[in-house]
């Protein structure tokens, strides 16, 4: 006889640190600066769902069964050769694409497409360290050097980032983050290429460093990750007049409620962009699939037949 299905798995739980935090199966917070751009459901291929900028420099792509999950890119034009591209695997918490996400949209506000002078197409630094600074002020230390490697890792040593400072070419993989053990279902990586411009890199990394936790649950968190992470259940809050307290949803409505006033409509931070995915999933328990940000299945492996990309 099989054993009986453990509810608790199915709890909602604040998971920190955000970088270790994995995939919640939805990409709602990446998306939720650019919820106002254009947005494509494709029913052929492997691209679920491609987010625009209204000109279509910019593009989004959500990739929901495959191990590269999201991919980013940015052109001068809409069909020009993209300048730089960005991959999100399937383990990489969405909070922390929502940090490129939400500079790229601020980039696109100040941006006139009829000169192309968008700061998300501007040329990267030439000095490594201002693509990861945000990194080293939060006294993330930095490994011996290798030739043509710069390897820097966190406090803990459960998460860090990788520079190819030779860069061998235009779209060759320049900057790696990463965060978790090797392995499929643990190591969280976000790859830039060669050209992307240093502040997108930098806001990316930014989030890395929160310590904000995340909403998720229990069953999310896969169980190699438990014992590196903290679990706080979302539990109800005592009402001090007596009446019922309020039940888990009663207390994150309210949460949401106020810090989507405060957020307005362009949030600046990585616990606004986390509060406003949860608004996605306490609003409707059934959404229909056209308001939906992103499809919800959660990643998983590609078929037997494709050679899978193993983790760094």
């Amino acid at each position: 006889m099989s054993a009986l299905p453990d509810p608790s798995r199915h709890e909602e739980v604040l998971v920190s640190p955000i970088n270790l935090a994995g995939s919640n199966g939805t990409g709602d917070a990446g998306f939720a600066p650019v919820a106002h751009w254009p947005h494509h459901y494709l029913d052929d291929g492997p691209c679920h769902l491609l987010v625009t900028s209204p000109d279509q420099r910019i593009r989004i792509g959500w990739f929901g069964d495959d191990f590269e999950l999201w991919r980013i890119t940015a052109a001068e034009e809409a069909v020009a050769v993209p300048r730089w591209t960005a991959t999100f695997n399937h383990v990489t918490p969405a909070e922390i694409v929502a940090g490129l996400t939400t500079a790229l949209a601020h980039d696109y506000v100040e941006s006139d497409p009829y000169v192309n002078n968008g700061r998300f197409l501007a040329k990267p630094s030439v000095y490594w360290a201002d693509a990861v600074q945000p990194l080293l002020d939060a006294d993330w230390r930095r490994e011996p050097a290798k030739y043509g490697t710069v390897e820097i890792t966190a406090p803990d040593g459960l998460a860090g980032v990788e520079i190819d400072t030779l860069r061998g070419g235009r779209d060759a993989e320049a900057v790696m983050l990463w965060a978790g053990p090797r392995g499929w279902g643990t190591r969280a990586e976000a790859v830039f290429t060669a050209r992307t411009p240093s502040h997108l890199i930098a806001a990316t990394a930014a989030v890395m460093t929160s310590s904000a936790p995340v909403v998720r649950e229990r069953h999310m968190v896969h169980r190699e990750m438990e014992p590196l992470v903290t679990l706080t259940p979302v539990g109800p809050v005592a009402d001090p007049r007596g009446s019922r307290s309020p039940t888990p949803l009663d207390v994150r409505r309210t949460a949401v409620t106020e810090a989507v006033r405060r957020a307005a409509h362009a949030p600046q931070t990585a616990a606004d962009l986390s509060v406003m995915a949860a608004q996605s999933r306490t609003t409707s328990s059934a959404p229909k699939r056209s308001s939906n940000l992103a499809p919800t299945g959660a990643a998983r492996p590609p078929a037997a037949s494709a050679a899978p990309r193993h983790s760094r």
